[in-house]
């Protein structure tokens, strides 16, 4: 029974430990995200889907979404572009996302730096978006886990 009893102390003590450890408020990266009281920020949400543009030519494509690509990274590398993924099939013709680290006024300019928008080839729908502010550390996080750059 002490044994049970002492292990059972163990674990709540390390269990209490690693929760105090997860939920330290660290002022210093708070700041620096620009995060609100509750860890929050404005983001924008661009949703991606099917430009009006009708481009057949191949290699003129993909050149756009070379161009398109490219743009993503460096917009990530900026600090500009906090998350972006393509979406699965859908009948509302979306075709992927953004969630920009600016303000509303600004997104636009931003988005008509993308190629495959400026071309019309993707259309580009802009919602505020309050999230996490350290949705900005992802992009840093996903170079150290990916494999294969784009």
């Amino acid at each position: 029974m002490k044994t049970l009893t002492l292990c059972l102390l163990s674990f709540l003590f390390l269990h209490a430990s690693l929760y105090a450890q997860q939920n330290v408020y660290d002022s210093v990266l708070a700041k620096k995200l620009n995060a609100d009281d509750y860890g929050m920020k404005q983001y924008v949400l661009v949703l991606l889907k099917t430009g009006p543009a009708n481009i057949t030519d191949k290699a003129a494509l993909d050149s756009l979404f070379g161009g398109h690509m490219n743009n993503i990274q460096r917009l990530a590398d900026n600090k500009i572009l906090a998350v972006a993924g393509p979406l699965g099939e859908n009948d509302n013709k979306y075709e992927g996302i953004f969630v920009l680290n600016t303000t509303m006024e600004n997104a636009r300019a931003i988005l008509d730096t993308d190629p495959a928008i400026h071309a019309q080839v993707l259309e580009a729908e802009l919602y505020n978006f309050y999230s996490s502010a350290a949705l900005q550390l992802v992009a840093d996080a996903h170079k150290s886990i990916m494999k294969k750059h784009f």
